[in-house]
């Protein structure tokens, strides 16, 4: 039952990767299709994470209702429903109203599914899963590229994902039987409960591990938003071949999370997490210099995505050990909201920064968050340490 339903689970994550890059890769041309500014992107990632850092809040009482079979389902069906929006929307009032299921759905299954790894799976498999996130995430644009070069309209793309998604909801709609199998099978020793905001974020080290998460999402965000820009305009780098640098560091990341997975159970969590921290920092220092070949810099990215790679699945994993099982559900929406918050919030502060000085400060600002984001990593475990 657990390897069925395990199989069903790594299709779960390629669908919630596919819908993550493909705004992105769409953009150039939908904008100029709706005659809106290209800055209008923002409006929509905003609406989006606010449904997703609402729906993360929430996930531990839906779960609790419905069980994550049923969360997961649903949570799908609304993203579908949004990227079907998407492709006949003709305005950008259309685009913002269909972001709302986008971003609900997103955060509900992203916080369900987590969960429901940490407790039932090895630590290789969580690693493996967000690989398979980004296997999704990787192959959308190469989707919306088809389409588009393809002299068809954007709103293609958006369908043709929209179908894949809706193929996934039959596949979890039949699979139901098999989460409430599993349901009545792991309640015993679950002892599962929902618990308040305010009384989740009491819980000794809590907040130590929202900031750690925090620093680290700020960092993937940081680094996928800016690193073809800072190529481009602080080390001369033709577009074109910084474009194809920049998806190196996803590359890395997947690649990484893929490594990862053979050695993290003996490895463990708390290092994985240690020793990601510190391969960002080579990375980032490799990246600080100037080089007369462009390839040094490709070879720095991936590094950054390699060190990036163990830590969001380590996080996730680690948080039933690290706190009371019956809070993990709640722990984990939480975690998965303060995550949406870093992505939403620091690559536009850079932005800002930019605005005002210079994009040379780049690997400066990623030094800071991982150094950030390692110091509270650290107060975690000295204060995990000291509860023990």
């Amino acid at each position: 039952m657990y390897t069925l339903l395990l199989v069903i689970i790594y299709i779960a994550f390629i669908s919630l990767g596919l819908p993550d890059s493909l705004l992105g890769s769409a953009w150039p041309v939908m904008h100029r299709s709706l005659d809106v500014p290209i800055s209008y992107a923002g409006m929509i990632t905003v609406v989006i994470s606010i449904g997703t850092i609402v729906s993360s809040l929430l996930s531990d009482r839906l779960t609790k209702k419905f069980g994550t079979g049923l969360v997961t389902l649903v949570s799908v069906m609304l993203t579908a429903v949004a990227l079907f929006g998407f492709s006949f929307s003709q305005s950008f009032i259309m685009l913002l109203v269909f972001s709302i299921p986008y971003g609900i759905g997103a955060g509900a299954v992203d916080a369900a599914l987590n969960n429901y790894v940490a407790l039932h799976y090895a630590s290789r498999h969580m690693n493996w899963l967000h690989s398979f996130w980004g296997v999704g995430a990787s192959v959308s644009p190469y989707i919306m590229s088809y389409f588009l070069t393809g002299g068809r309209a954007y709103t293609e793309g958006y369908f043709f994902v929209s179908l894949l998604q809706i193929g996934l909801t039959f596949i979890l709609f039949m699979s139901l039987p098999l989460w409430k199998q599993s349901r009545r099978v792991s309640a015993a020793d679950e002892h599962y409960e929902p618990i308040a905001l305010k009384d989740t974020l009491k819980i000794k080290g809590v907040k130590f591990v929202l900031i750690t998460f925090f620093g680290y999402c700020a960092i993937e965000s940081t680094a996928g938003l800016w690193a073809s820009s800072y190529l481009v305009e602080h080390r001369g780098v033709p577009a074109n071949i910084a474009a194809q640098f920049a998806s190196y560091f996803f590359i890395g990341i997947t690649a990484g999370r893929f490594l990862a997975g053979f050695i993290s159970d003996v490895v463990g969590d708390k290092r994985m997490i240690r020793y990601g921290s510190l391969i960002i920092l080579l990375g980032i220092s490799l990246f600080m210099f100037e080089y007369r070949s462009h390839s040094m810099y490709m070879i720095s990215l991936i590094i950054i995505g390699l060190g990036c790679a163990p830590i969001y699945p380590a996080i996730i994993h680690s948080t039933p050990v690290n706190f009371p099982k019956r809070y993990s559900q709640s722990i984990i929406g939480i975690q998965m909201a303060s995550a949406y918050l870093g992505t939403t919030v620091m690559p536009p502060l850079f932005g800002f920064i930019v605005s005002v000085s210079t994009i040379g400060l780049f690997p400066v600002y990623l030094l800071v968050l991982t150094g950030f984001m390692l110091f509270f990593s650290e107060k975690l475990n000295q204060t995990l340490k000291l509860t023990a």
